[in-house]
């Protein structure tokens, strides 16, 4: 039975790839509702495979190979519950860019190529072998391409294109050169074979995993849209609309699934972790910052993805993966839906937000419920038998998630407090870390036995990388308050100046790109 139900897993890229290139394809509308029905059943295929793991267990079919190199499935707790959000977004998705592409003389090729993603995804989550995951990351990064060359007429969309090709292709050699080392150690590229290796100690300090495991992180950082190569996520906003919340919400999660997937490995360097999560940290707080500056809807979410990805990617460098996991299915379906209602956003927005007189809390009252937020954590984790010694990154992530609540806790302190008021706002508060708490409980519960529990805590390097993560963010939401209530002194001007353009830094990578890739030498046309 766990050999059986890889291959019922595999089915589902398998009936994408058949309805994208042997569908009928005379009338758009029909290929399109083929495609639909497609989705739905690659969604209903990987919802029973979901239900066959928790029952059985982890499912791998044999090698089909030589020497630990070839082709083989693996369908764990990890695979399963990723396979079970990307096919449902899938559905949401084909099914929006039916009404959103009607009439469009590119529909049929939008949905070849949006399904043929989709099943690259899918079998990327289901690898059982490095080889097919190098093959399907490239598949992956090839066939999103085209969809992001949709209108490959555009000067900007080409842009972007071409910055993504730059990213993807030094992602695919790191990935490529990670896997040759790990051969070379292990003897082995299967993927179960090198956790128990890993798991067993194989390996630890050796030159060749420490390398390996930094390949690993560049690839996750370039494929995750993280600092300093991020522009491209931002410029790919000529693609229509289904194309963005597909990315944003799906395959924007591979850098993170990479570093889940292999994280046994970069237990075994974990310097190369601690790397991980200071880009991870330097691009969330980067990320949040601008974020607030675009004008941009469309924008201001990719800048809100870049932010959610870094954090993300803390999350996997402080050694929390279960909550890295966590945070992946939570943003996905946020973002997918943020993406695919932006067309009426700002109606929403304006019907439901009323600005509060007096404009933003006092500086003084937003420390004050600051220090209540990263108290009331302290305190519950206390309770849980957790603390910032023994749990660094669950209590440092669970502060910065309480952060979320600090306007809201700072206009509860006001002048003449009311008492139910007050109570409502610390009942809000305790709510949320309880919920926090609990869900990190049950994640890390299913997902048992496919990704490590926590990075193991050794001397105070945790404790103090946890503890400056939650400064910064503290510093970060202080920053903002500021920012809106000196709007126009002269600091905050040029400050919001500077951040509203990135820091620049896409104006360098595109500069760049421009010496690689002259306009006068380059024909624009439309993709395949």
């Amino acid at each position: 039975m766990t050999k059986l139900f890889p291959l019922l897993a595999a089915l589902a890229p398998l009936t994408l790839c058949l309805a994208g290139l042997v569908g009928p394809q005379s009338r758009a509308r029909d290929f399109v509702r083929g495609s639909i029905g497609a989705a739905a059943v690659a969604f209903g295929l990987l919802a029973v495979t979901a239900v066959a793991c928790a029952l059985v267990g982890v499912g791998r079919t044999p090698l089909l190979g030589a020497h630990g190199i070839g082709l083989s499935l693996q369908v764990d707790a990890l695979s399963a519950i990723l396979c079970v959000l990307v096919s449902f977004i899938g559905v949401v998705v084909v099914n929006y860019s039916r009404n959103y592409l009607d009439g469009d003389p590119g529909h049929v090729r939008f949905t070849r190529w949006l399904l043929l993603t989709l099943a690259s995804v899918l079998t990327l989550l289901i690898s059982g072998n490095l080889i097919v995951l190098l093959a399907a990351w490239i598949a992956t990064s090839l066939s999103l391409g085209k969809l992001l060359l949709f209108y490959g007429t555009r000067p900007a969309a080409v842009r972007a294109a071409r910055k993504k090709f730059v990213a993807s292709r030094l992602g695919d050699g790191f990935l490529a050169l990670a896997a040759l080392l790990l051969y070379l150690q292990y003897g082995t590229l299967e993927i179960s074979d090198l956790a128990a290796q890993a798991r067993a100690g194989a390996g630890a300090g050796s030159p060749a995993i420490t390398l390996a495991a930094l390949l690993i992180v560049g690839t996750a950082v370039l494929k995750s849209a993280q600092i300093p190569l991020h522009g491209w996520l931002i410029e790919v906003m000529e693609t229509p609309t289904p194309v963005s919340a597909l990315l944003h919400a799906g395959i924007i999660n591979a850098g993170g699934f990479l570093v889940l997937r292999l994280s046994d490995i970069l237990l075994l360097a974990t310097p190369v972790l601690d790397l991980l999560a200071v880009i991870g940290g330097v691009t969330a707080l980067f990320g949040s910052l601008v974020m607030l500056t675009q004008t941009s809807v469309k924008v201001q979410l990719a800048y809100s993805t870049v932010a959610q990805m870094g954090f993300m990617l803390l999350q996997c460098g402080l050694g929390a993966f279960s909550a890295a996991l966590l945070h992946i299915v939570a943003h996905s379906l946020y973002k997918a839906h943020a993406f695919l209602s932006s067309g009426s956003i700002i109606d929403l927005a304006r019907a439901s937000w009323t600005a509060r007189p007096g404009g933003q809390p006092h500086a003084a009252r937003l420390i004050i419920a600051l220090a209540s937020v990263v108290g009331l954590t302290l305190l519950i984790g206390w309770g849980l038998g957790m603390s910032l010694r023994t749990n660094p990154a669950q209590i440092a992530l669970g502060s910065v998630l309480l952060m979320g609540l600090v306007h809201l806790m700072a206009n509860v302190v006001d002048q003449r407090p009311n008492a139910f008021v007050v109570m409502r706002g610390a009942a809000t508060a305790v709510g949320v870390a309880l919920a926090y708490f609990a869900l990190q409980a049950v994640t890390t519960w299913l997902v048992a036995g496919s990704v490590p529990v926590a990075r193991p805590v050794d001397g105070i390097a945790p404790m103090l990388i946890a503890g400056l993560v939650v400064v910064c963010f503290a510093a970060v939401t202080l920053f903002q308050n500021q920012m809106m209530r000196r709007a126009e002194a002269p600091f905050w001007v040029a400050a919001y100046v500077h951040l509203r353009n990135g820091l620049y830094l896409n104006t360098l990578a595109n500069r760049l790109v421009l010496k690689l890739w002259p306009r006068a030498s380059t024909r624009v046309t439309s993709a395949p």
